[in-house]
């Protein structure tokens, strides 16, 4: 079992910056490909950000591509999100996955663990 734990969300003015991370603990992540999806009030959750197992691979939605910033370090077992020049819409609670695979995925049924969220609020 992984279990993932997600910090630094809080509330930041339009144009900020916020780094999220995810702690994993339970087992190592070195082999697992993570990811980063949001969920907006009334909207279905959706992708934000992938990493593959060696962080030689990434991929972003294409809302967040050219702002965000998807990482990890495997020896902290820990995964980030660098957030710049965020914008009202990026409101939403955002979760860490982890998918028991090397590469990187788009769809949440293909993560196989979960944390349980982190607020993030963007104000205008």
């Amino acid at each position: 079992q992984v279990q993932l734990v997600e910090s630094g969300g809080g509330l930041v003015q339009a144009g900020g910056s916020l780094r999220l991370s995810c702690a994993a603990s339970g087992r190592t992540i070195s082999r697992y490909a993570m990811g980063w999806f949001r969920q907006a009030p009334g909207k279905e959750r959706e992708f934000v950000s992938a990493i593959n197992f060696s962080g030689g691979s990434t991929y972003y939605a294409d809302s967040v591509k050219g702002r965000f910033t998807i990482s990890r370090e495997n020896a902290k077992n820990t995964v980030y999100l660098q957030m710049n020049s965020l914008k009202a819409e990026d409101t939403a609670v955002y979760y860490c996955a982890a998918h028991q695979g090397y590469s990187g995925r788009y769809l949440m049924d293909e993560y196989d663990y979960w944390g349980q969220g982190t607020q993030v609020t963007v104000s205008s």
